[in-house]
């Protein structure tokens, strides 16, 4: 296929890493202070939403200037924005490489992993996208009735294909990605409710394994493919 799953699986980390390599000096100071400000922005939306969040508290989170938060990003919904966009784009990357000559059970296993790998890795972010949801989309309504719902559309006559050619079952596969969408954000989204049944502190990494095992079994069976 296009990619393995462990290429989809892999983290971002090492790309981004050898990209810092080929910047001038300027140019990774740069990256390296945007990425530690969104990475606070993560998190101070997460705790406090968009309306109990400033910038102030983003800078001091971060441990830069104010003044350097505002040379990146001029205004608190900009950061905002910034915030959503990154996991937005790391989210539906995760699927994007699939192609209609690809096998369907290795392209939804892949996704399925790393949405989960994403909900470990960026937990706040994913908690930052359901409150603007919740909020009723106020900030990205744009967003989602363009570029999500033509990616939707997208993957969704990919899936089409498939079904198509016989190698899934006729299922809908516009709620097939709502499916997947809420099995894999839940261990971000309701960390707190599953860590306080299964009487754990922290999720482990084994924890997230078994999630990702469970979701891809239930997925490839109830889409009739196997591996």
């Amino acid at each position: 296929m296009a990619a393995t799953t462990a290429a989809i699986a892999e983290t971002d980390a090492p790309r981004r890493r050898r990209a810092d390599r080929s910047l001038p000096t300027a140019g990774r100071i740069r990256r390296a202070n945007v990425e530690r400000l969104l990475d606070a922005a993560e998190a101070v939306f997460a705790e406090k939403g968009y309306g109990g969040a400033t910038t102030a508290a983003i800078a001091l989170r971060a441990g830069l200037p104010k003044a350097n938060l505002h040379y990146y990003f001029r205004t608190k919904e900009q950061i905002y924005r910034a915030v959503l966009d990154r996991i937005l784009g790391l989210w539906l990357a995760a699927f994007d490489p699939a192609t209609a000559g690809d096998d369907p059970a290795a392209v939804l296993e892949a996704y399925i992993r790393a949405k989960i790998r994403l909900s470990r890795e960026h937990p706040q972010a994913s908690r930052v996208f359901a409150r603007e949801i919740l909020s009723g989309a106020l900030h990205i309504r744009g967003y989602l009735v363009g570029d999500l719902r033509r990616w939707v559309e997208r993957q969704s006559e990919l899936m089409r294909g498939w079904i198509e050619r016989g190698l899934m079952d006729p299922i809908d596969p516009v709620h097939l990605l709502f499916v997947i969408w809420a099995a894999t954000q839940t261990y971000a989204d309701f960390d707190a409710q599953i860590r306080a049944v299964t009487g754990k502190r922290a999720q482990s990494h084994e924890d997230y394994t078994r999630a990702a095992d469970t979701v891809v079994q239930l997925v490839l069976k109830g889409c009739g493919v196997q591996r």
